[in-house]
C-alpha cells in the first residue's frame, strides 16, 4: 500500500531523515519507535505532504505522492492524527468532526478509491465515529477545548476518520494520557484496523505499540536501525535494553 524509498528530509541544513526505506502493507498495523529526535514524526509529516523530501520517493497504491499537496493526499486516502491532538478548541465536537470531512465527497476520492464507495453521507461518517467514541456523541455540542486529554485524543482520531481514510497515520496517541485511557485508545486503534483501515503508528510507548503491531521499525538518528515483526522486536535484546527499560 505504502512504500518509502530512500527518503531524505531536511529542516534547513539539518538532515532529519537519512535515506529511510519503509513499507506498509494493506491491512497492517506498523509501528515506528525510537528516541526523541529519531525522525518518527518527520516520517509521518513527509508522508502526509507537510514536509517535502529532498530525495527519494513515496509510493501510495502504486502512485508517487512526493510533492503532492497535503489536502490532495487526504483526498487520496491518507489521514493523519498529529502529535498533541491539535483540535480546534473553540469549535464544538461536531464542528471539529465536520472539519475532518471536507474531502469526503470530492471527485478525487472517486478516482482513487475503487475498493470503497466514492462518497459517504456525513451522517454515516458521524455514526462510525460515534460508535467508536460514544462520549463524543453525548457531548457533540460541547466545545472541544473543554474535553479531557483522553477525550480530545478521541476527537482527533474521530476527525481523521471523517475523511474515510484507507491509511491512518497516528502520531503519539498515548502522549500525556493516563494508563487506563491509553489502554482504551489502543483497543480502539485495533478496532479501526479490523474495520479495514491500515495504520502507521508512531509511539513512545514501544511495548504497547509493538504488541499491537504486525511489524515495526526502529529509527535512530534519522535512519532505520532495525525492522521486523512486532513480537520479534519485543524479544530483541537491543530493543529491550534501549526502549523497554529492561
Amino acid at each position: 500500500m505504502l512504500e518509502l524509498i530512500n527518503i531524505h528530509t531536511f529542516y534547513g541544513p539539518i538532515e532529519a531523515l537519512r535515506g529511510i526505506d519503509i513499507e506498509v502493507k494493506q491491512g497492517e498495523i506498523v509501528s515506528l519507535i525510537g528516541n526523541n529526535g529519531a525522525g518518527k514524526s518527520t516520517t509521518l509529516m513527509t508522508i502526509s505532504g507537510v514536509l517535502r523530501p529532498e530525495a527519494g520517493d513515496i509510493i501510495f497504491e502504486g502512485q508517487s505522492i512526493r510533492g503532492i499537496p497535503p489536502h490532495r493526499i487526504v483526498e487520496m486516502g491518507i489521514s493523519q492524527v498529529p502529535e498533541g491532538r491539535r483540535i480546534f478548541p473553540r469549535l464544538t465536537i461536531k464542528e471539529n468532526l465536520e472539519m475532518g470531512a471536507y474531502t469526503a465527497g470530492s471527485r478525487q476520492v472517486a478516482a482513487f478509491r475503487k475498493s470503497k464507495p466514492a462518497t459517504q453521507s456525513l451522517t454515516t461518517l458521524y455514526e462510525k465515529v460515534f460508535e467508536l467514541f460514544p462520549v463524543l456523541k453525548e457531548r457533540q455540542k460541547q466545545p472541544g477545548g473543554t474535553l479531557s486529554g483522553g477525550e480530545q485524543q478521541m476527537l482527533a482520531i474521530g476527525r481523521a476518520l471523517m475523511s474515510n481514510p484507507k491509511l491512518l497515520l497516528l502520531d503519539e496517541p498515548s502522549l500525556g494520557l493516563a494508563p487506563i485511557i491509553v489502554s482504551k485508545i489502543f483497543k480502539t486503534i485495533k478496532e479501526i484496523n479490523r474495520e479495514g483501515v491500515t495504520v502507521l503508528l508512531v509511539e513512545q510507548n514501544a511495548r504497547a505499540a509493538l504488541k499491537l503491531s504486525n511489524r515495526g521499525y526502529v529509527l535512530e538518528n534519522g535512519s532505520v536501525a532495525l525492522e521486523g515483526k512486532g513480537e520479534e522486536l519485543l524479544s530483541n535484546e537491543q530493543v529491550r535494553m534501549a526502549y523497554l527499560g529492561e
